[in-house]
């Protein structure tokens, strides 16, 4: 077999060498084989070159999940160029700070539209005829900068290598049975833009020559036609895409639809958020599917342990880490919440902080690497685990101020700081409440000026404005006054403590939940 390249346009020109008739690509009525994808990208690469772009510079790419997607991510990184993923939701505020901060020389969007934050636009992925630039891909040189908030609240360029991607591919391919083979057909409807999408999804099948089979946005009956029709065999899903075909089938009255959609189907994995226990039940009961649940992040580009690597397919549990990566459980301060439920005869390790190294760590946050891996190559993640009698791994809680909505980060700050530009805002804080769908959702606890009058729709409006749907809150209380820590800050510890965490209910006075 042909040695592959370590990015992923050089793993589509190996795939294209080797299976050049074989199925690439299935995205509503186009359908590429790996030589004629591979020839898209060329004419993609090719293209970048008319807008006056050097190898290192840095082309945003906001487009929905689809071909056009793949040919402009692809042909950027054919040309030698560093490929900033943008998710579709961000406002114009948002697209204008990554674009500004990445120090972004082209966006590659939709729509034709003027020119963002002094950026120019190009409409849909460049195509041009001729030969692609030549040029040398440095496995160690940055590929994507996948923006992911930030302690600031400030979204950060986590900078993910060819050989960090390439890493984290050789892992995953490495556990037994593997996510993805080569006559697997893929259904990718997770967003391109997020790193899971990204490499756990296309990336996989590019590293094994399968199919991939897009949605640009999902239906979750749709989808299931669409798996049905095309005999999917493997789907990377996240929590309320499990949540939403089980709903489906409830709301027709039959599991049959829900049957047939997973009738071929090999492989099922869950990340991005923990998954329910009575949804992985479900599944099993109903769809006849096993989902395998994981653990990843951005910065280790993404998957960190999956119960494929024990072979233990169990609920709550994220089993071990993939095949190559060093994990420890390392001595933390147990908090009352992280101790909460947990028996101490149930666990064999921890809980502790998780601790990574290996070659599918990233390379620290743009421009300068900063917080990278430590000197030894060890990264903490704040996140804690302990291991159970059988040596496998369960999250007991995320990071003490990280909301985690549908796998995608929101940190507090970020929208605290758009809430107190309202002008009936006195002061706010942002803390994560359980939500069945969604594994998390933001409320606001606000504090309004004397005098003034101010809604949850008033609020929320607001905070649409300059936030993605995901990050704007979805319920509110109001408070007359905020606990603060000792040097001032608003203590969000305390909130939770209060117990403002919980699920709404009808006596919450001024708690108002999105639908």
């Amino acid at each position: 077999m042909e040695e592959a390249g370590t990015s992923l346009a050089e793993l589509v020109r190996t795939a294209a060498r080797r299976r050049p008739e074989a199925p690439a690509v299935v995205a509503a009525d186009r359908r590429l084989s790996w030589a004629e994808l591979d020839a898209a990208v060329d004419r993609s690469a090719a293209g970048y070159t008319a807008h006056d772009l050097a190898p290192g510079d840095r082309v945003a790419v906001q487009l929905p999940n689809g071909l056009d997607w793949l040919c402009a991510a692809l042909g950027a990184l054919r040309a030698g160029l560093v490929v900033v993923p943008v998710n579709t939701a961000y406002t114009d505020a948002e697209l204008e700070y990554v674009l500004s901060d990445s120090g972004a020389r082209l966006l590659v969007a939709a729509t034709d539209r003027s020119p963002v934050a002094g950026v120019p636009v190009c409409t849909g992925p460049p195509d041009a005829d001729g030969p692609p630039p030549e040029v040398a891909i440095d496995p160690e040189a940055p590929s994507f900068l996948a923006y992911t908030s930030g302690t600031t609240g400030r979204p950060r360029g986590a900078i993910l290598t060819a050989a960090a991607l390439r890493a984290n591919q050789e892992q995953c391919l490495a556990m037994t049975p593997p996510p993805v083979r080569e006559d697997d057909r893929v259904l990718l409807v997770l967003p391109l833009f997020h790193v899971y999408g990204l490499n756990a999804g296309f990336g996989l099948v590019a590293a094994t020559g399968a199919c991939a089979v897009l949605q640009e946005q999902f239906d979750p009956r749709a989808s299931l036609t669409l798996m049905a029709e095309e005999q999917v065999t493997a789907v990377p899903g996240a929590p309320p895409m499990y949540q939403a075909w089980l709903a489906t089938a409830d709301a027709l009255g039959n599991d049959a639809e829900l049957r047939r959609g997973f009738a071929a189907m090999r492989m099922a994995s869950s990340g991005a958020a923990p998954l329910p226990e009575d949804v992985w039940t479900a599944m099993r009961d109903r769809a006849a599917v096993t989902v395998w649940e994981g653990y990843g992040l951005t910065e280790a580009a993404p998957v960190v342990a999956s119960t494929l690597a024990t072979g233990r397919a169990k609920p709550n549990c994220i089993g071990g880490p993939v095949p190559g990566l060093e994990l420890e459980l390392r001595d933390t301060a147990m908090t009352e919440s992280s101790a909460e439920g947990l028996d101490p005869e149930d666990h064999l390790e921890g809980p502790g902080e998780i601790w990574l190294r290996g070659p599918n760590l990233f390379a620290g946050y743009w421009p300068d690497g900063a917080d990278a891996p430590d000197a030894d190559g060890w990264l903490g993640t704040g996140d804690l685990a302990y291991r159970d009698a059988d040596g496998d791994l369960h999250l007991v809680d995320r990071r003490s101020d990280l909301i985690l909505v549908s796998g995608f980060n929101v940190y507090p700050a970020e929208v605290e700081r758009v809430l107190d530009t309202h002008p009936a805002v006195a002061e706010s804080a942002v803390i994560g409440v359980p939500d069945p769908r969604t594994g998390a959702a933001v409320r606001a606890v606000v504090v309004v000026r004397p005098g003034e009058h101010l809604t949850f729709e008033d609020l929320r409006a607001h905070a649409a404005e300059s936030l993605a749907r995901y990050k704007v809150p979805t319920s509110v209380h109001f408070l007359p006054a905020l606990p603060h820590s000792l040097t001032g800050k608003v203590s969000r510890a305390r909130l939770r403590e209060l117990g403002l965490t919980g699920q709404d209910t009808a006596g919450d006075v001024g708690v108002v939940a999105d639908d």
